[in-house]
């Protein structure tokens, strides 16, 4: 077995033992937002194991489709109203528990969920820990009317270049990664952007919103970041 091949196994554990960790964060007669991305796809497994008596709401169509394959009951976010706790992953997190989101297209369904919930726990693997967020590039989700001139305001923000994905959201609109410096202020920059008519989310989560970060290390321990 090869070194790479040793690191993609052990990072992979690390991964399920987070998600696993996250999961135990649920409990009987929970309202939980189930979020979308590899390392808490562990979580929805772990809960659909063991299969307590929550109810749920996805934050994508295939989070819904795994939460309700594993017997976990999902329903509308207008129809469960409000959520004790939701466990979602993260592109990028900084040390102040700032966010990049939207790797998988799913972000405005992700901040509408995160919303609505009192607590909001992260379940990343340490290679998503940077200094500033930026490297990952910055999703967006946009209207199909005039995607230029929604380009252009994100580059007068200091976005270097806009990319726009083949693939759509779950909501059928454009997705796009904007495309920054290392970003010094992601709270501002996240106002600034909100701003901006014709984007329908963009994928910076403040870290106000973050209760802790669970990180998977490599060498397979569990590690917490609150503030």
């Amino acid at each position: 077995m090869t070194p790479m091949v040793r690191d993609a196994v052990s990072m992979d554990d690390a991964k399920k033992a987070a998600g696993v960790h996250a999961a135990g964060y649920v409990e009987d007669g929970m309202r939980v937002g189930l979020g979308t991305g590899s390392t808490v796809h562990h979580t929805i497994v772990a809960l659909g194991d063991r299969r307590p008596d929550i109810t749920c709401t996805a934050t994508s169509l295939r989070t819904h489709e795994l939460a309700t394959s594993l017997g976990l009951v999902v329903v509308s976010p207008d129809e469960i109203g409000h959520l004790d706790i939701t466990i979602d992953g993260a592109d990028e997190v900084d040390g102040e528990l700032n966010l990049t989101k939207g790797g998988g297209g799913a972000h405005t369904r992700e901040k509408i969920v995160a919303a609505m919930s009192d607590r909001f726990v992260i379940v990343v693997d340490e290679s998503k820990l940077v200094e500033r967020l930026g490297p990952f590039g910055t999703p967006l989700e946009v209207l199909e009317f005039a995607p230029g001139v929604v380009a252009a305001a994100v580059q007068a923000l200091g976005a270097t270049s806009v990319s726009t994905r083949d693939a759509r959201s779950d909501n059928g609109n454009l997705l796009c990664d904007a495309h920054f410096p290392a970003i010094d202020d992601p709270v501002a920059l996240a106002a600034a952007l909100s701003g901006i008519p014709g984007i329908v989310e963009h994928g910076i989560f403040p870290g106000g919103m973050v209760e802790r970060v669970i990180v998977a290390g490599a060498d397979g321990t569990v590690t917490q970041r609150t503030h």
